[in-house]
């Protein structure tokens, strides 16, 4: 398991050398809101794809 230290120092390895303080500022945020989503599928659990089916469906143009 990667610390956070070590999951931005590979972010940042992997961003061009040319890349700004905005795009640096995003793929943070990006990775907390990953880090974040993983957390909760752990904690309180995932559902089915058929399950988001019928709980998003009246969104969903059939």
């Amino acid at each position: 398991m990667l610390t956070t230290k070590q999951r931005v120092a590979t972010l940042l390895q992997e961003l061009p050398d040319e890349c700004s303080i905005e795009d640096i500022q995003y793929r943070l945020y990006v990775l907390t809101k990953v880090m974040a989503g993983l957390e909760a599928a752990d904690t309180e659990g995932v559902v089915s794809q058929d399950e988001a089916e019928q709980q998003l469906g009246k969104w969903l143009i059939q």
